[in-house]
């Protein structure tokens, strides 16, 4: 090949490479800035008195004397909605039957639209549910609750050439001319006034509990079970991935056995994960019966085999990579193969080893399918370490799905959601960084 054409050919390849790592920059900032965006509404939004509220009375965290100031000029500003409702109700009452079955089922719209807005109307009995004792805790969603009251909303279906158009009336012009007819431009005027908004640093999302299925409070059962299964996967493959490793390339011999081995690794690596978690059901629930049910144990014993085959080949590769006169001279000193083995190859090989570790890691925190039927649960109290061999406990990637998926206030919850993904792409980032500190540490005392 002619200089100037392997010159070029040179150039283009360095050219491809780095439009390759541009893509990957590009795409990598168009998928972590949503989450972190959206995900840090979870810790930092504009909370109101509501928010308050439920700190001081479910997490006994605020000071009750500022709070009941501010308590009593919110419903001083909210006096007269409840005014202007009991007129109407009043009014109704000397309505004509007819007429007041009309405003019967709007006025119980509102009534209901309110009490979704502002908590429950004084004077009545309290809620059973603990979403239903308090108004919005957010101010974005107080926005969206503050339009629900302003308008009713209906399907027009009169076009069957085309899909349904969304018509929004207000609420006002139903109720022209009554008592209630003042509520509407009140309640826009005065909605600061009412719900009092602070900018809120609510950095207890991650260790607080959650209540009412996630309506309230933060995510710490969910991190600390993401912790437990990661660590218990780790605590089990990691041995036998680089004992297994350390068989393969320095004391078996090579064959049509250990051809066939590795061969079986190489395809357990790209198995699908579901497959993983229903053999943990069947084994090891359903047959050897590590628990009576679901548990983190369980989970564990199920992503360290989900692993397995990634540490087993990282770390051969680490291994194969140590150069041979390393080997070579420790032997030659006297040094038996165990002891080489120990001494000389595992520190020089331990960078690799580690990188694979971590890589592994990150993979058991984020996977869902494996602990869907071995250890996850929806809801659940964080778990004592002990109490890791027989219960099971909420994880990030599965109450991710769940909350997305299955929970009936899926749009009230988008900050618990995203706050969760951003929790869980940041412990992985957090141990793909440590890796990566502890790979150059290692690899500069190496170098001495």
């Amino acid at each position: 090949m002619r200089l100037e054409t392997r010159k070029l050919l040179d150039k283009a390849f360095s050219g491809l490479g780095l439009i390759a790592i541009a893509v990957m920059a590009v795409a990598l900032l168009l998928i972590l800035t949503p989450i972190i965006w959206r995900g840090s509404k979870a810790f930092v939004f504009r909370g109101t008195v509501e928010h308050r509220r439920v700190m001081l009375e479910q997490f006994d965290r605020g000071n009750p004397d500022r709070f009941n100031q501010e308590a009593a000029q919110v419903a001083a500003a909210r006096a007269p909605i409840y005014q202007m409702m009991e007129a109407f109700e009043a009014e109704m009452k000397a309505m004509k039957s007819a007429e007041r079955r009309e405003y019967q089922s709007a006025f119980k719209e509102v009534e209901k639209s309110i009490e979704q807005l502002l908590g429950p109307i004084p004077g009545e009995k309290t809620p059973v549910l603990l979403r239903q004792q308090y108004g919005q805790t957010r101010w974005d969603r107080t926005l969206v609750k503050l339009h629900e009251v302003l308008y009713s909303e209906e399907w027009d279906y009169s076009n069957p050439d085309a899909m349904g158009v969304l018509v929004e009336t207000p609420r006002s012009e139903h109720f022209a001319g009554t008592q209630l007819e003042p509520l509407f431009p009140y309640l826009e005027e005065h909605l600061d006034e009412m719900m009092n908004p602070k900018t809120t640093f609510y950095w207890q999302f991650i260790t607080d509990t959650s209540k009412d299925s996630h309506i309230f409070g933060g995510i710490w059962p969910e991190v600390l079970g993401t912790i437990y299964l990661t660590l218990g996967a780790m605590l089990f493959a990691v041995p036998m991935g680089v004992i297994a490793a350390i068989y393969l390339c320095e004391y078996a011999r090579e064959g049509h056995v250990i051809s066939f081995l590795r061969i079986c690794i190489s395809t357990l690596a790209g198995v699908p994960s579901i497959v993983f978690g229903l053999f943990g059901l069947a084994f090891f629930l359903n047959t050897i019966q590590v628990s009576d049910s679901k548990s983190v144990l369980a989970g564990s014993l199920t992503l360290s085999l989900l692993i397995l085959p990634t540490i087993i080949r990282s770390s051969e590769e680490a291994i194969l990579a140590v150069p041979r006169s390393y080997k070579e001279a420790a032997l030659g000193l006297g040094a038996g193969r165990w002891h080489t083995v120990l001494t000389v190859i595992l520190p020089a090989s331990l960078p690799g080893i580690l990188t694979g570790i971590v890589i592994s890691m990150g993979r058991a925190a984020g996977e869902t399918a494996p602990i869907i039927f071995t250890a996850a649960v929806s809801v659940g109290a964080p778990l004592k370490l002990w109490e890791t061999l027989s219960q099971p406990t909420p994880a990030l990637p599965w109450n991710i799905y769940n909350l997305c998926t299955e929970h009936e206030a899926v749009d009230e919850i988008r900050h618990v959601q995203y706050g969760m993904v951003f929790t869980l792409v940041a412990i992985v980032l957090i141990l793909n960084l440590f890796a990566i500190l502890m790979r150059a540490r290692i690899s500069k005392k190496l170098r001495g």
